[in-house]
Order: C-alpha cells, then structure tokens, then sequence
C-alpha cells in the first residue's frame, strides 16, 4: 500500500515570505482549515518543509 499524507492548512500565509505564499498556492490550498491528500515523495517533504508552521501533516494508508 502507497503511503499518503494528509495536509491541512491550520495558520494564514498572509504575513508569511512571498515563496511561501506561493508554495501553499502551488499545493492548491485557499481556504484556512481545508486538507488535501499528497504521496509521500521528496517532493511533497520539500514542500512541507518551507511551510511547515502553516500546516498540519498525518500520515494516511492508502
């Protein structure tokens, strides 16, 4: 079984840096306490990395 992660945006990126911004974009978040389901790749750690104070991550078996 491929794992997931389950990512929800819990904090505003208004006052966060441009490329934050821009990366929580990228992720298709617009709305404050919505999840979305990504693969656990390199890709999705580097991404949850940068923005890691804005979101909510957890583990998902798919």
């Amino acid at each position: 079984m491929a794992k997931s992660l389950k990512i929800t945006l819990v904090k505003s990126p208004i006052g966060a840096v441009p490329k934050q911004k821009k990366t929580v974009e990228s992720m298709g978040f617009r709305k404050l306490h919505k999840s979305k389901i990504f693969p656990d790749n390199a890709a999705t750690r580097g991404q949850i990395q940068q923005i890691q104070h804005l979101i909510k991550v957890e583990e998902v078996d798919e």
